[in-house]
């Protein structure tokens, strides 16, 4: 049902926990599986410098999330903003059609945590 890779992830997850003085936090559940998901991000100049999640969820959920912290740590909030569910379940080796939502989970995760990012930064 699920590739190597995504075992893999599950097993041995990267980034995962709180991110302690965080810049922002993104929190997005779905309701329908009952997956909750923590995102929380560090900027400087605009790049995303450090990553964390919280993942409460079934296999897919953790290693949807764990490839998410790999894929945009390093890059510009406009670089990570443009990562697609797709993009990490290819890069998972694929997942079961019925675990598609936990990727989009995960990117729904990031956008929320650089809005609130970007919320903080607006001027009063």
């Amino acid at each position: 049902m699920y590739t190597d890779k995504v075992i893999e992830e599950f097993k041995n997850p990267s980034n995962l926990g709180k991110l302690e003085n965080a810049d922002a936090r993104g929190e997005v559940g779905n309701v329908t599986c009952g997956d909750m998901l923590y995102v929380y991000i560090k900027v400087k100049n605009n790049k995303i410098t450090d990553i964390k999640v919280e993942t409460f969820g079934c296999v897919a959920a953790v290693a949807t999330s764990s490839m998410l912290t790999k894929l945009v740590k390093g890059k510009t909030l406009e670089e990570a903003e443009k990562v697609t569910k797709e993009q990490i379940a290819k890069e998972l080796g694929g997942l079961p059609p019925i675990k598609l939502h936990c990727s989009t989970l995960a990117v729904d995760g990031l956008k929320k945590a650089i809005e609130n990012y970007r919320t903080k930064m607006q001027p009063s």
